[in-house]
């Protein structure tokens, strides 16, 4: 079984404050070159995305210089319990090297809501330097951002260790108590970050 972990894209999807919004335009109609084509503008972080670490380390890897392999592995699902990230619960989670870890904390119901990129959870840097110290591949939330301060710490330390981070993930709660692989494969961009068809593998 698939389970879709993508927010669909459309000129409704909300973006983050300051980012630009996507738009959507007629290329090409039947009536007037026998075919449909459209040009699509949107920032590098728009709905499900994947940063890299480009996004905040001065000369860090861009999306294209990691192999595929990078963004599939095994997944360790979390539950993030009263908008809290708690050490005890990823160090109970068997994490293992090479692991995509996903935490859920239930913002993706809000997405569509102002509140959804003003009032949510963010992982804390104890917990992020464990994620360091696991080797896991990737970080992925169903937020806005994986940080809430203006410095973006948690970014950084993710980052700054090659370790891609997923953001505005959805339907988390059905990795609950299963076994998944998770693909996350973002375009193939030479740039920071793009958006990606996040999916997983039941077994």
């Amino acid at each position: 079984m698939i389970i879709d972990l993508s927010h669909r894209l459309n000129e409704d999807t909300p973006t983050y404050p300051g980012d630009p919004k996507l738009s959507i335009k007629p290329a090409a109609t039947f009536a007037d070159k026998n075919n449909l084509g459209h040009q699509v503008t949107l920032g590098t972080h728009a709905g499900t995305h994947i940063d890299a670490p480009a996004h905040m380390i001065e000369q860090g890897k861009t999306l294209d210089s990691f192999t595929a392999d990078q963004f599939v592995g095994r997944g360790c699902y979390i539950l993030v319990k009263n908008n809290v990230f708690d050490i005890n619960d990823a160090e109970q989670a068997d994490i293992q090297e090479g692991d995509i870890v996903v935490f859920n904390t239930m913002m993706s119901y809000r997405f569509y809501d102002s509140e959804y990129f003003t009032d949510y959870p963010a992982m804390n840097e104890e917990i992020a330097n464990y994620l360091v110290d696991k080797k896991v591949k990737m970080v992925g939330v169903d937020t806005c951002s994986i940080d809430n301060q203006p410095s973006f710490p948690i970014h950084k330390i993710l980052l700054g260790s090659d370790i891609p981070v997923i953001e505005n993930l959805t339907n988390l709660e059905q990795l609950h108590g299963v076994n998944a692989k998770i693909y996350a494969l973002p375009i193939r961009l030479n740039l920071d970050g793009a958006p990606a068809r996040v999916i997983a593998e039941i077994s």
